[in-house]
């Protein structure tokens, strides 16, 4: 499964990219996390589903106590890209 996700709130400068990458790593996960201009942050994230789902539970906590999700838009697929590792961009 491959999951493409767009996150607003106060999600740069805070820490946020690394959480993401740490988070993917613990739940199995490979795909890649980037900040957008918009202040935006992009990612994605593949592996088996109920793992994404944990994943984008998470993801939409926060992670730590400085980031603050105010939406994440989510685009899901049965594809695959074969990532090898999570990556920040």
């Amino acid at each position: 499964m491959l999951a493409h996700v767009t996150v607003r709130g106060r999600v740069q400068g805070v820490g946020f990219r690394y959480a993401a990458q740490q988070h993917a790593i613990k739940s199995n996960l490979t795909g890649w996390v980037q900040n957008k201009t918009d202040g935006t942050v992009e990612l994605e994230v593949e592996g088996k589903k109920n793992n994404i789902d944990q994943y984008m539970k998470d993801l939409k906590t926060g992670f730590n106590r400085f980031i603050s999700v105010e939406n994440a838009s989510i685009t899901t697929s049965d594809s695959s890209k074969g990532y090898k590792e999570f990556s920040i961009r």
